[in-house]
Order: structure tokens, then sequence, then C-alpha cells
């Protein structure tokens, strides 16, 4: 079997596609001042580009792992994300508090889907 890595670059690939799966790394916003609305909507957007690249798309998402600097922005990004996805193809999904690699990084997502 094939194994695609979508984007790598020296320390991991964007996804990995393997098996009819793709395997999402965690992503981030490029744009660490925003909010949390706007960093989330940052990371969909990829994630968007990712599963297109790999011949999938938000549909086909079987889970996702969401990790969040402060549940006080919970709500913010439950909103954005329920915006985002179609309520018939949610996938499975877990969300933990983290701490992340800079304080500015308030949102952090990977994910497995289907292709």
């Amino acid at each position: 079997m094939t194994i695609t890595r979508i984007d790598p670059n020296p320390q991991f690939a964007q996804a990995t596609v393997h098996g009819g799966f793709v395997f999402i790394a965690g992503q981030i916003a490029d744009d660490w001042d925003k909010d949390i609305v706007g960093q989330s909507e940052e990371i969909f957007a990829k994630i968007d580009a990712i599963l297109a690249a790999a011949t999938s798309d938000k549909s086909r998402l079987l889970s996702l792992t969401v990790f969040i600097k402060d549940f006080a922005d919970y709500a913010a990004y439950k909103a954005a994300y329920v915006g985002w996805l179609d309520a018939e193809t949610m996938p499975a999904r877990a969300t933990v508090a983290a701490e992340m690699l800079d304080p500015k990084i308030l949102i952090e997502i990977q994910g497995v889907a289907a292709v």
C-alpha cells in the first residue's frame, strides 16, 4: 500500500494518507493575535485544504482531537465548530485543556478522515 505525505517538512507532514485514511497533524493558526474564533476558523481552512489535497473533504472526517488553552473559550470555539461542519456529518471528537507551545496559541486541532 502506498503512503502519501502531504506538505512534508524536515519535522513532520501536515497529513499522511494510507489505507483509505487521512491522518492530519495538529494544526495551529498562523496568526496568533486572533481570538479563539479567528484561530479556529484559520485551522478549519487549513484542514479543508489538507483534505482537498488528499482527495477528501470535511464530510469524511472520522475524528478530531481539540487541544484548547482555556476552557473559558470553549463556547466561542464550539459555535465556530458547529458553523463549520454539517450536523449530519459530525465526527467523533475529544476536547482537552492543554498547555500550548506559545501563550498566544489558543487552540490546536488534529484529526482523521476517510479518503
